[in-house]
């Protein structure tokens, strides 16, 4: 069921760092969207420092039995498994990785691979296909439109720190768990305002909070901040808002080309699912999926599988981008529409 949020239009500062409203309604601008591109700014001078938790304050999150320290769950060497129960045992790379120089895959993509909008949500996809992003993100044929974001900067570590056995079992892991969609797309006018946190877009709380015209853009942000960003559980989900209409529009260029491009179907299948090594579209984060396409389209996403992509994407607005996110967002996989 679409979800329309007639929510009332009130001004705000917009708190994403580097963001004009005109850039964001330009077309065809070389400029990566900061909304797909979130980096967290840098402190004002004088602001207070940020809140430092009590080392000793054990965390708990809903379903899980797990008491944690903040400490244990912001390691990147024994990442945080609130719900164990949740996915097969995993290997020592997605677990631990390998110190000091290969942090484990788990602590950005989560145990179950379902990742965050920043990074990537990886679970259910072809094992060949995150090979070849592994050694692509290696040669330095996959990077970012905007160079300072993080976590690709981190994927490149990462990728030049493990070995071909040690990727070829985390692709077999995260193949392997079903992709169960968590991600809820709404249309919607106007969004809470936002800041970003970790790298992560999230809603603006206390006095600053509020809202603020939607416009082309695509918001995507935790519904639970304080468990998807400071406790990093796996079960908190996430909300897409994405402008009105743009499901109708997006379906329209995915399944027809709508004179731009080809139908999506024809290598992705026809229910967005995937095919051989080409990855799945339906249900994933849709910020992240704009991100891919400007990132091809800019010729900063290269590789295999990339260069078969820069025709599709050649004549493409980054509005046509929101609407092609927008709808394959929305879709519920064929095979977990029952679960």
């Amino acid at each position: 069921m679409r979800m329309l949020v007639p929510v009332a239009v009130t001004l705000g500062i917009v708190l994403l760092s580097g963001y004009s409203g005109n850039r964001a309604l330009a077309q065809n601008t070389p400029e990566p969207p900061p909304w797909a591109y979130p980096m967290t700014p840098a402190r004002p001078p004088g602001a207070p420092p940020a809140a430092v938790h009590d080392p000793d304050a054990l965390h708990t999150v809903p379903d899980s039995d797990l008491r944690l320290t903040m400490a244990q769950i912001r390691s990147p060497f024994d990442i945080a498994d609130w719900h164990p129960d949740g996915h097969p045992a995993m290997p020592e790379v997605v677990s631990h990785g390998r110190r000091p120089e290969l942090r484990a895959c788990g602590y950005c993509h989560y145990p179950n691979g379902k990742g965050r909008p920043e990074n990537a949500g990886i679970a259910g996809l072809p094992a060949a296909y995150i090979e070849q992003q592994m050694a692509d993100f290696k040669s330095g044929a996959r990077k970012s439109s905007e160079p300072r974001m993080v976590p690709p900067n981190l994927m490149v570590d990462v990728a030049k720190a493990a070995t071909d056995e040690e990727v070829r079992i985390a692709a077999e892991y995260f193949a392997a768990l079903p992709w169960t969609p968590w991600i809820t797309v709404i249309e919607a006018t106007s969004v809470p305002r936002t800041t970003v946190m970790g790298g992560m877009i999230v809603p603006l709380e206390g006095p600053d909070a509020g809202e603020e015209p939607l416009g082309q853009r695509i918001i995507e942000v935790p519904m639970d901040t304080e468990r998807a960003e400071v406790l990093r559980d796996d079960a908190a989900s996430f909300v897409a808002y994405v402008p009105v209409g743009s499901i109708d529009k997006g379906e329209a260029l995915v399944t027809t080309g709508g004179g731009k491009t080809i139908s999506c179907s024809v290598c992705h299948g026809a229910n967005l699912e995937g095919a051989g090594s080409i990855p799945p579209l339906a249900g994933r984060s849709p910020s992240y999926t704009v991100r891919q396409l400007f990132d091809i389209q800019q010729g900063n996403r290269a590789g295999f599988g990339a260069e078969q992509m820069k025709p599709v994407v050649a004549a493409l607005t980054l509005e046509d981008m929101i609407n092609i996110a927008a709808y394959t967002g929305s879709r519920v996989p064929a095979t977990t529409s029952t679960q």
